[in-house]
């Protein structure tokens, strides 16, 4: 299992916390030093989609010019911006054998993955 993120990131800090009470075991992958790849990012926009995966709430979303930010309107286009900004990404991302399970953080989502 792979949680993907920022480690200063209170969400990410959540869910980190969470898995470790819980005894699950992961590897984390940290954006800002080990980056994000084109392939990465293809392969999770081509199971959940640039909406689910596109971080709107946030500085770094919030000081976008408004004309970037009206451009995003598919896959192709977030991937440029995510590649470019990672910040933009929801994190945490959680995946387990290539499959992104859920992004974000929520407790009861969490709870009901089984893990």
């Amino acid at each position: 299992m792979k949680l993907y993120g920022i480690p200063n990131c209170n969400t990410v800090k959540k869910a980190r916390t969470w898995l470790e009470t819980h005894g699950v075991a992961y590897e984390f992958h940290d954006f800002k030093k080990r980056g994000v790849t084109a392939a990465m990012l293809s392969a999770w926009l081509g199971q959940i989609g640039w909406q689910k995966l596109l971080k709107k709430t946030g500085p770094t979303w919030g000081q976008l010019p408004d004309t970037v930010k009206a451009a995003i309107k598919d896959d192709a286009s977030a991937l440029a911006l995510m590649l470019e900004k990672p910040n933009v990404i929801k994190r945490p991302v959680l995946e387990r054998g290539g499959k992104v399970l859920v992004t974000g953080f929520n407790e009861t989502d969490y709870k009901n993955l089984g893990l």
